[in-house]
């Protein structure tokens, strides 16, 4: 799996001075996928100055380019977010729209530039919603072109009210969140690979 690239876009709120729960989750995942042999980068977009827009670059200082070259690279793309009120973060939408921005630029076989990328999910936080944010995210990726594995949803929640966050107590030892991660890895790796050996064939594929 040498020749897997994996990006994790982090849209924490927090930059990357402060902990990041989802961060705590995500390495749990970039373990396994080294063990593999996949080479792996993590990216906080609170880093950033990402403009607001949906083109491939909104100017004037805008630093969305430099990571979208990042994603062009990518096999495999994992996005990560907090739940704020139940919902996927600020930032992930922001991602969101901005990939949307350049699905309409084409790959040499004419078809949009996310063809052939596999796409996932990490997501924590100490309320409900992980599944509608999931679910949010993922049909954003596999509306552009990602394609969408099984069980690509790796989330950690806590009890229902304020409480205790990923990284506060023993949520690392969860069986139902660390076997998600596992599907999440395995299941990433396999189409990743499955898609480097036979890609999407352009007919009936191409904008």
């Amino acid at each position: 799996m040498t020749d897997i690239q994996v990006l994790f876009l982090n849209a924490s709120l927090k930059g990357s001075s402060e902990p990041s729960h989802t961060q705590g989750l995500y390495e749990k995942a970039q373990k396994l996928y080294e063990q593999e042999g996949a080479r792996t980068e993590s990216i906080r977009l609170a880093d950033y100055d990402i403009h607001y827009g949906v083109t491939g670059d909104e100017g004037d200082g805008d630093e969305w380019p430099q990571l979208l070259e990042k994603v062009k690279q990518a096999d495999i793309v994992l996005i990560g977010t907090p739940l704020w009120l139940g919902e996927k973060s600020s930032l992930a939408t922001q991602a969101i729209e901005r990939l949307y921005g350049t699905s309409g630029d084409t790959n040499d076989k004419g078809q949009a530039i996310y063809y052939n990328k596999v796409g996932g999910v990490v997501i924590t936080g100490n309320e409900d919603g992980a599944k509608h944010a999931a679910a949010s995210i993922l049909y954003g990726l596999s509306h552009i072109g990602f394609v969408i594995p099984p069980n690509v949803d790796a989330y950690w929640v806590g009890e229902a009210g304020p409480g205790p966050s990923y990284l506060d107590g023993e949520a690392s030892e969860n069986a139902f969140t660390n076997k998600h991660i596992e599907m999440l890895v395995y299941n990433t790796l396999y189409f990743a690979k499955l898609l480097k050996d036979h890609p999407i064939p352009a007919k009936g594929n191409t904008l």
